[in-house]
Order: structure tokens, then sequence, then C-alpha cells
């Protein structure tokens, strides 16, 4: 991904945000809920959601199935708010951005723990992709300590794995409670290495797409830095032999 590339992709980003956001963020303001109050319970919906996975409501009842990608759409959500919420009132401190920077990666655990325990995903796959999560997350924390700007490298940032996710398991648990209507028994394969329940091929593909699309990520943001660090050392190497 070329720099142009990565500003235009984050130029869309923002437009997209201050067009769906901006009533609930000034909702929010208003009403005097800090950015921290925001992220806390976008982590709560989250655990909720992830209990409720591992509980295995997502194939239970449809009605009770909604609640999950309802309650994982609203912490996505609040992680837009918090984040424009700090901006607009000036609270983004360096405490806040740690605060909320632990809390996402809490998030992003626990709803893969989620899956795990709920048998979607085979627990050796759930791991996989757990640490492919937080090497996302660690690689750019480690290259922006260095000076690498990682704004917008990667394919699957953490709102693209969110959305990708949230739609996921709205396709899932349509897939599911339409097929068990229409022909009285649900359409399900089972393939040891992926889940440990019988899944839909909706998620089966799913669930493949998202990993490799997290592999990819890892690898672009890996060779992102290390490229960036890399003429960054020969430049200034460069300098200092003109300097003798």
């Amino acid at each position: 991904m070329n720099e142009i590339g990565d500003i235009d992709k984050r130029i869309r980003q923002r437009e997209i945000s201050n067009r769906y956001i901006d009533l609930p963020v000034k909702f929010l303001i208003k009403h005097n809920i800090t950015p921290n109050m925001i992220s806390i319970v976008g982590f709560l919906c989250t655990s909720l959601a992830a209990l409720l996975i591992a509980l295995g409501w997502i194939y239970n009842n449809i009605m009770f199935g909604w609640l999950i990608p309802t309650l994982f759409g609203l912490a996505g959500a609040f992680d837009l708010f918090d984040g424009e919420v700090a901006r607009r009132t000036e609270k983004d401190t360096q405490a806040g951005a740690f605060i909320d920077s632990n809390i996402d990666r809490l998030s992003d655990a626990i709803i893969i723990l989620g899956l795990i325990y709920g048998g979607l995903v085979n627990y050796l796959l759930g791991y996989i992709i757990l640490f492919l999560v937080l090497m996302i997350s660690y690689i750019r924390s480690r290259a922006e300590t260095e000076g690498v700007n990682m704004k917008g490298i990667g394919y699957m940032e953490r709102a693209e794995r969110i959305m990708f996710l949230l739609f996921t398991f709205i396709i899932e648990l349509a897939f599911y409670h339409i097929s068990v209507l229409t022909t009285g028994k649900s359409l399900t394969i089972s393939v040891p290495f992926i889940s440990s329940i019988p899944v839909t091929p909706a998620f089966f593909i799913s669930i493949i797409v998202f990993t490799l699309a997290i592999t990819y990520t890892v690898i672009q943001r890996f060779m992102h830095s290390f490229k960036s660090l890399k003429n960054h050392n020969e430049n200034k190497v460069n300098s200092e032999t003109l300097q003798d």
C-alpha cells in the first residue's frame, strides 16, 4: 500500500465517520459522557456478546441470537464514539489513549475467546487468530515507537475486523435459522481444524477469509515498518557521510 493510498484511505474513513456519528457524538458530549466511560461501555457490550457466543446463543434461539450482533455492533459504534468525543472535547490525552488501547486489546481477545469456547472456532485456529490480531497491534505500536507512521497501514485494521465479524455473525444467524425454518434441519458442515462444532458454509468460508486477511495485514505492517526503518537508517548514514 503506497503513501497516497494510505492518505486516501484515512480521508474516506474520516468522511464516513463524520457522516454517521456526528449526532450520537453531540448527544454524548451534551450529556457529559466521557471518552473513558464510552470505552468501558463498549468493552462491556463486547464481553456480553462473547459470553452469549460461548453459551451457544447464536444457534439456540433466533430472537435471542440477534443480541449477539446487536451488542457487538454497539461495541463497534462506541469504539468510534470514544475517540471522536475525546477529540471534540480536547480530552485526547496520552492517559486516555493508553486506556483505550488496552481496552481495545482486551475486547479483541475476549471476542475470539468467546468463539473458541463456543466451539465456532477450533481452539488451535482460535489461538492462531488471537496471536495474529495481537501482532497487528504490536507491530504498529513498536513501529510508531521508532517513529514510523502507521496510520492507515494494513488491509484489516481494527474497524475492518469489527465490521467483518459483525457481518459474519449476522450472516451465520440468518443462514442457520432460515435453513432450519425452510428445510426443518440446519445446513452445516464440520471441519475439525476450523471449528469444534458444525457451522454453516457461510461461517466456514468467512473465518478462513478472516484468517487469511489478518495474516496478510501482519505481513503488510511488518514489511512497511521494516522498509521505513531501513530507509531511515540508510538516509541517516548518507547524511553522516556527507557531513564528514
